[in-house]
């Protein structure tokens, strides 16, 4: 079994489009496991996707990307259906990270930073994970700076993503500094 196929299937059909799938997900983001998998097994490729391989799927993951709670799956971040899928308030670290292009910094120190095509804005615990992330639209991304605890202390609300992705609906500009250009490896 291929987990990583299978979790880019998953999170197509949990983030971005859950009506191809014949899919429902509650407030939260979650589905039964058991619709989850009556929509894989109609596709050849899926037909023989168990529980026990959503399980390993999750496990085999480096970005923890789903979980499985009583039965049901979701994703944990990252969704851009229209729904908006309900999180906890959370208090984050003091400083996050948001890796971006380098053609947005402008826009971004001026207007702040909003979700654009996803529901939240995805922030980083690290530089390394920010780096990243931008590189995926620019090959020398830029690494803003959020001062994640003052924005908490003055009501913005944050959502714990997974071990090291972090999110909120909105992030105004004076709680973002100290771009960064990213040096390739």
């Amino acid at each position: 079994m291929d987990y990583s196929k299978l979790s880019k299937e998953v999170s197509y059909a949990l983030r971005h489009a859950p009506w191809e799938y014949e899919l429902e997900l509650d407030p939260e983001g979650f589905v039964e496991i058991g619709q989850l998998l009556s929509a894989l097994h109609l596709d050849q490729q899926w037909n023989s996707v168990t529980a026990e391989d959503l399980a390993k799927m999750i496990e085999a993951s480096a970005k923890q990307l789903h979980e499985m709670v009583e039965g049901k799956i979701r994703a944990l971040y990252g969704h851009s259906v229209p729904q908006k899928i309900a999180k906890k308030d959370e208090t984050p670290p003091p400083v996050l990270y948001h890796g971006t292009a380098r053609q947005w910094v402008e826009t971004i120190l001026h207007e702040g930073l909003k979700p654009m095509k996803r529901q939240y804005v995805h922030f980083s615990v690290d530089t390394d994970t920010a780096k990243l992330v931008g590189a995926r639209k620019d090959s020398r991304p830029v690494i803003l700076t959020i001062d994640a605890g003052r924005a908490a202390a003055e009501g913005i609300k944050f959502y714990h993503g997974n071990h090291n992705i972090w999110l909120a609906d909105y992030i105004p500009p004076e709680f973002i500094s100290d771009p960064q250009p990213s040096v390739p490896r």
